[in-house]
């Protein structure tokens, strides 16, 4: 035993001098992206926490000029030389690389070559002009391969499924530093559309032709087809849908679309707790039947309870016939709303058209609205108070409005947009208590930068010109502050005052609103802001300002955002506002 002991030491004591426990790598003479590229293509670095022997060590260190070569030639770097020093400390190794990448390779010429009908075709030439933009550029295999692929794409979305890459070649001439592109596409017959077969259905024949954004005989397009994907999927029937082009059977240069289906349950009961700053804590609750009948008809019904507003409401949808999604709506809507500065009791009946529109959705219809209300409240001040006004309106007045919405993601915006516009005018004073008009704007605005950040404008206006100002209820009146308004300010705490110094409401509104997000996680980042805005009477414009800090959860429900605001340059407001949201970015 002890014999066997001592051979062990002594193995355990030659160890050190049999291996090392890693290599420190350093790299020097080129940018980040490059020392990257040469990192991950030398063989040493996969060494950094591995033992390697002296003779492996040597042996790596031998292949490394002709593997940083390899790397940098992607880069267009095709004369690179390389020399460095290989260093023992203790048990470990350090290697340091002296890169000098040399002069680079630049594209001196581009051969392209489409055909005539394929050129005509705006997203395709806007591809092909990519391309020749790589002319004077520094050669980048990766920035060429992707210009490549992106007009590949585009010839197959436009309909030229047998397109074939005939040739596609980069000449390098090392000598004078020089390469050209040579590109060649048979872009053979532009397919069509045929004939939309959907399964699994649960509606009549031909009600889902609706949604179809194609006829059979147009040219075949990624695009309409994700249209109507995304159309099946808005509708709310289905909880599966795959559209699905059949392709490798296309015949005579037509496309049959195979659509199939899965129905999502009919009835849809939701209900729970729910908090926002500007309505407080409350319950929600609803039905809703996804489809009534085999024509496609919906039912939803909703009751909300909450500490600053309650309402019930009801809508019935009938499709109609044809390709642009319209529909007739008829609903109901009874509100109790108590803000800070307003209490109103009103029952609306809607009824209106709705369609597709030029890419818009469009509405026409009409409101009858009949209540109670009381403006200039301070909190919950008795009704009686000073400077209290009470007032009852009947109106009846038509509405017209466009609304159109684009994002890359539905639920976290990188890229998107969208802008709604709002017109409402009663006939004269026929059944109103009093005449108006009024025109109503709301836009925003999404874009990522930098990686993890993202920048979001937002703005608001609205102009009334009315015979009775005082007959207006509370919701057709324009305030500011709250949530989605001017943070910092309580909700409709902002607006023109009465003689008593009591907030009541005005004609016209304007409202803007700036802010940064940064996310230091996927799902978690902060967020810094500007609102500014106000309402206000014929030119008496005067925006309060409010700024502060929010953090923003992309939780398994939707984007949740909590801000904290303060008023800006105002003496007569003072300390912080809390704002919380739910909901999509669009």
């Amino acid at each position: 035993m002890r014999r066997l002991l001592r051979r062990l030491s002594a193995v355990l004591a030659l160890l050190p001098m049999l291996a090392h426990a890693g290599v420190t790598l350093v790299v020097d003479g080129v940018n980040e992206e490059l020392k990257n590229a040469v990192r991950a293509n030398l063989e040493l670095a996969q060494y950094a926490d591995r033992n390697v022997s002296d003779a492996q060590m040597r042996r790596l260190y031998e292949h490394a000029p002709e593997q940083v070569q390899d790397a940098l030639r992607p880069y267009g770097y095709y004369d690179a030389t390389i020399d460095g020093e290989l260093d023992q400390v203790g048990n470990d190794w350090r290697v340091t690389l002296h890169v000098a990448p040399g002069e680079p390779v630049k594209v001196t010429a581009v051969e392209l070559k489409l055909g005539e009908q394929a050129t005509a075709i705006a997203p395709i030439r806007r591809a092909s002009r990519a391309i020749e933009r790589l002319k004077g550029q520094q050669l980048n295999d990766g920035v060429y391969s992707a210009a490549r692929e992106a007009l590949s794409a585009q010839l197959t979305s436009h309909g030229f499924l047998g397109a074939k890459l005939v040739t596609h070649r980069v000449e390098v001439t090392r000598a004078d530093h020089s390469a050209v592109i040579k590109l060649a596409w048979d872009a053979g017959p532009r397919y069509r559309f045929g004939q939309v077969h959907f399964e699994g259905s649960q509606f009549r024949e031909g009600f889902l032709d609706r949604y179809v954004p194609f006829q059979p005989g147009d040219y075949f397009s990624q695009d309409q087809l994700l249209d109507l994907q995304q159309a099946l999927n808005g509708a709310d029937y289905f909880s599966v849908v795959n559209v699905l082009p059949d392709v490798d059977d296309a015949r005579d240069g037509t496309v049959t679309v195979n659509v199939q289906l899965v129905p999502a349950p009919r009835t849809i009961y939701t209900g729970g707790p729910f908090i926002g700053t500007d309505t407080g804590f409350g319950l929600r609750g609803g039905i809703e039947k996804r489809w009534v009948n085999d024509r496609g008809h919906t039912w939803k019904n909703e009751l909300v309870v909450a500490q600053r507003l309650k309402t019930l409401s009801t809508l019935y949808a009938i499709p109609l016939p044809g390709h642009n999604q319209r529909s007739l709506n008829f609903g109901a809507n009874f509100r109790d709303a108590d803000t800070t500065t307003s209490q109103s009791r009103t029952l609306e009946l809607v009824g209106n058209e709705t369609r597709l529109w030029h890419g818009w959705t469009r509405s026409l219809g009409a409101h009858a609205l009949i209540g109670t209300f009381t403006v200039g409240k301070r909190g919950n001040e008795p009704d009686n108070a000073p400077g209290i006004e009470h007032g009852r309106s009947q109106l009846l007045f038509a509405e017209a409005a466009l609304a159109r919405k684009h994002g890359d993601n539905p639920t976290f915006v990188r890229r998107g947009w969208s802008l709604s516009v709002a017109a409402r005018s009663t006939a004269g004073s026929l059944l109103s208590d009093t005449r108006f008009t009024q025109l109503l704007v709301d836009a925003k605005w999404i874009r990522a930068f930098k990686g993890r950040n993202r920048l979001i404008l937002r703005g608001s206006a609205g102009v009334t010109s009315t015979g009775d100002f005082s007959a207006l209820p509370p919701q057709l009146r324009f305030f500011a502050g709250g949530d989605r308004s001017v943070r910092g300010y309580g909700f409709q705490s902002i607006g023109p005052k009465n003689s008593f110094g009591r907030v009541i409401g005005g004609r016209n509104l304007l409202v803007a609103s700036t802010e940064v997000e940064h996310y230091f996680t996927k799902n978690w980042g902060m967020a810094a802001f500007v609102d500014a805005g106000n309402a206000f009477n014929g030119t008496d414009y005067r925006p309060r300002i409010g700024a502060g800090l929010g953090v923003r959860w992309l939780s398994p429900v939707g984007m949740i955002r909590v801000d904290v605001g303060t008023p800006v340059h105002n003496p007569d407001r003072h300390g912080i506002e809390l704002h919380v949201v739910i909901g999509p970015d669009l």
